[in-house]
């Protein structure tokens, strides 16, 4: 006869302890001294076992019995629901020791290789200043949607948007690696993407093509008394629209003046893939005229304290300030001008500028094409490039 509520409660004995059975191997132990605590019999490889699922009333009937069931489940499965028991046991201590902070930095070690070796310690010190003070000792298994959703929103309520994005970004495949590693069951950002306020994304100020004919005759007239090699650092900007750092760590032995080249390394590189720059007749006018200049320095563009150490990034930003484009375009500013002017005026194709400004391939088919597919035509836009900016002045 099955068990019910009442009877368990009132199970009583006086020397010896008893057992009250329910059906399928689970019963109910009541010991001399009155303790209770459910237990179930089952057999596996031919031999009878015995569990114990936890004590009674803290374990009710209701809740032993789906124990019971999930007992079954796993001897249809042929395993032993002991050894279940201990394992998750196991998985459960070793969980708890593995919090937000240890899965983030394993993920930013596993990964870092693909980012360049500026752009991962930016990542890092996001993570470490946006997330790890309210994450960083949570186990990662006890994170849930409404924890995460408290932490980005002090991020956002500093009125960063963007950093906000970023760092649920982050949070998101830190969490699809604990996932992958078995250590959570899902990736509970997703739960968040939509709580978050929507900001229109604010691009780098550029300029449009009508107005680089007076920029270049400001540049030209040096209106704004800047350094000689701060006028090439803006040329150099202007005529190969790489990435300021990309430009500003530049060094003399990357350059290939014969065969009118420069080739940044892979660890420059935002996606951490060498990119091959085309030099114009007129680039590599500009390099001579820095050699003449930087005769003793690794670097192509100097500090102006230091020839042992590169050109700041806010050399070239204070120098558009002083030519009156503060807010108007700014060094990364040039690329988008680029972008744009070449194919309104010099009818190139997106891929071939695309791929003069090493963006991330957006899939596999792009990701399929050899840096040298579109050399030829490169070479031959840089030059038309350089050429279009001296026709402005």
């Amino acid at each position: 006869m099955k068990l019910t509520d009442q009877k368990c409660k009132k199970a009583i004995t006086s020397n010896k302890s008893q057992k009250l059975f329910d059906g399928g191997g689970l019963y109910l132990e009541v010991t001399s001294k009155g303790n209770k605590a459910w237990k179930i019999k089952y057999r596996f490889a031919g031999k009878e076992k015995k569990l114990s699922i936890g004590p009674y009333p803290l374990i009710s009937l209701k809740d032993a019995r789906e124990h019971r069931e999930e007992i079954k489940k796993l001897l249809l499965r042929n395993i032993d629901p002991a050894i279940a028991k201990k394992t998750n046991k196991e998985l459960l201590c070793i969980s708890s020791e593995i919090t937000f902070e240890k899965v983030a930095r394993e993920w930013h070690d596993v990964f870092k290789g693909k980012w360049s070796k500026d752009y991962g310690e930016v990542i890092l010190k996001r993570i470490e200043a946006d997330l790890l003070p309210c994450l960083g000792n949570l186990p990662i298994r006890d994170i849930k949607a409404i924890i995460l959703l408290n932490a980005l929103r002090k991020i956002e309520n500093r009125g960063v948007y963007e950093t906000t994005k970023r760092a649920r970004q982050y949070c998101s495949q830190i969490l699809r690696y604990a996932v992958a590693n078995g250590w959570v069951e899902r990736d509970v950002s997703v739960d968040i993407i939509g709580a978050f306020k929507q900001v229109r994304v604010k691009h780098y100020s550029a300029l449009d093509s009508n107005d680089l004919p007076e920029f270049l005759k400001k540049l030209e007239r040096n209106e704004a008394r800047l350094f000689p090699q701060t006028r090439i650092a803006i040329e150099l900007m202007l005529h190969t629209f790489v990435r300021t750092n990309e430009l500003l760590e530049a060094k003399w032995h990357e350059f290939d003046m014969e065969g009118k080249t420069w080739l940044i390394p892979a660890e420059r590189m935002k996606m951490r893939k060498a990119h091959l720059v085309p030099l114009s007749i007129q680039v590599l006018k500009f390099l001579n005229d820095l050699k003449s200049q930087n005769t003793n320095s690794e670097y192509i563009l100097t500090s102006l304290h230091s020839s042992k150490i590169p050109m700041s990034n806010n050399t070239i930003l204070y120098a558009l300030y002083r030519m009156g484009y503060k807010g108007k375009t700014t060094g990364h500013g040039f690329r988008a001008l680029a972008m744009t002017t070449i194919k309104e005026k010099l009818g190139y194709r997106h891929e071939v500028i695309d791929r003069q400004l090493a963006h991330a391939h957006r899939n596999s088919v792009d990701a399929a094409y050899d840096r040298a597919q579109f050399l030829n035509e490169r070479k031959k836009m840089m030059q038309e490039w350089s050429d279009f900016i001296y026709s402005l002045v």
